[in-house]
């Protein structure tokens, strides 16, 4: 069963997450979706919950109230419908991805060189990823919170997450300091992935911090499938290393 609510009070995408993560915390509350753009928020629920409740799960500058004719049983057609519109907001990560795999191909294409394709492939992953995070400085840590474990036990990890970006990239690029720099990247993207599994596991509705606040895309299995090339990748080279 889903609802449609308008939620007055948010103003940024940490009001957004704020919304979203007291709403999840609510019982029988199965996926929320909040549009921050049009205040609103689409709740699938197991089993019908009052206003009232919701209300009181959040923060007193949030004011929720259900619109009127918006409970429904999500249809077949409608499910498809948001598969498709998920696939849209995620375009940008799709193109940013080809990009960078048609930039390590051309590097190293003549003669070809797979060693040097993946750890070039590594380091421009890390510069972009890392240009899109630092445009919103302010508002990356709060999203960046809501699911790495590490940033959530030590806040200011979050504030230093993309200048490791930035130095991990660079140290690919000019290939130095290659062994730590992979070894780095299994810690950093295993801690980020465990809570990615986490995140999708229990089907919490959150935004992806991993192109920063500035392009608003969902958590889904997209983000788990860019972190697992990047450590698949680091743990290749690192055998390669050492063979």
């Amino acid at each position: 069963m889903t609802h449609i609510y308008r939620v007055t009070g948010m103003t940024c995408n940490g009001c957004k997450s704020s919304v979203e993560k007291a709403l999840l915390s609510v019982d029988n509350v199965e996926v929320v979706t909040v549009d921050l753009e049009h205040s609103e928020a689409e709740i699938r629920m197991s089993k019908p919950i009052t206003s009232e409740v919701l209300q009181q799960a959040l923060p007193e500058k949030f004011t929720i109230s259900e619109k009127e004719d918006a409970a429904l049983f999500t249809p077949v057609s409608e499910e498809k419908d948001v598969e498709k519109s998920e696939l849209r907001q995620l375009f940008p990560l799709f193109l940013i991805f080809a990009y960078i795999i048609v930039a390590s191909v051309l590097l190293n294409v003549s003669p070809w060189n797979s060693e040097a394709f993946m750890l070039d492939f590594m380091g421009l992953f890390y510069i972009v990823f890392s240009f899109f995070k630092l445009l919103d400085l302010k508002g990356f840590p709060k999203s960046f919170r809501m699911y790495d474990p590490l940033a959530k036990v030590i806040p200011a990890y979050a504030w230093v997450y993309p200048f490791v970006e930035v130095a991990l990239g660079i140290l690919f690029l000019i290939r130095f300091q290659i062994s730590f720099a992979l070894i780095l990247t299994l810690v950093v993207l295993g801690i980020t992935t465990f809570g990615v599994i986490k995140t999708l596991v229990d089907k919490k509705s959150i935004q992806c911090a991993c192109l920063g606040t500035a392009l608003k895309l969902p958590m889904t299995k997209a983000t788990f499938i860019e972190n697992s090339v990047m450590i698949i990748m680091a743990v290749i080279m690192l055998i390669k290393t050492y063979n």
